[in-house]
């Protein structure tokens, strides 16, 4: 008689494919941990899974689906007033959507999720998504928006790295 894996099983064979590169086998490997978990009664970590799977999903360059396979999670997460998965979730709406060439709905996403992670203290996070956002208005051509949304994003760094010390000079540069 052969174990069936448990749901942390296999989350972690696609965790292990996802990191060597193998996103076909890492976005099966999530879904079947989503479904294990959601079986399991774990709708938490389920939509954990799901995010997983869109990540590789958007790595594989599959962004409808990566969109599809996301949308509602952080409805789940937000039930429970995690904010810092509702945050993530969020984002990976966003950058699917901005895969999609859907910009002003990418923007609206990046900034909800701006908004939970901040709630949430997870800064270095926040940080990482107001440079995804500035990075958008910049294509989008509002250099003024880019450079708030960048200010935001360092101001509550408490241990900058070099990088984003050099950063936060060049931003709040007064002349």
């Amino acid at each position: 008689m052969v174990n069936k894996p448990t749901p942390q099983e296999i989350a972690d064979q696609a965790k292990r494919s996802y990191q060597a590169g193998d996103y076909a086998s890492a976005i099966l490997g999530y879904a079947s941990a989503a479904s294990a978990y959601a079986d399991a009664g774990d709708a938490l970590m389920s939509a954990e899974m799901k995010n997983n799977q869109s990540v590789a999903l958007l790595r594989d360059k599959q962004a409808p689906a990566a969109l599809e396979v996301s949308q509602g999670t952080d409805n789940i997460f937000a039930g429970v007033n995690d904010d810092r998965r509702q945050g993530m979730a969020l984002a990976n709406q966003a950058s699917a959507l901005e895969a999609l060439k859907r910009y002003k709905e990418a923007i609206d996403y990046y900034t909800l999720a701006e908004d939970a992670l901040n709630k949430a203290g997870e800064f270095e996070f926040r940080l990482e998504v107001m440079q995804l956002l500035a990075a958008l208005y910049l294509r989008r051509f509002k250099l003024y928006d880019a450079i708030i949304t960048l200010q935001s994003g360092l101001i509550k760094i408490k241990n900058p790295t070099p990088k984003q010390r050099f950063m936060k000079k060049l931003l709040f540069f007064r002349l």
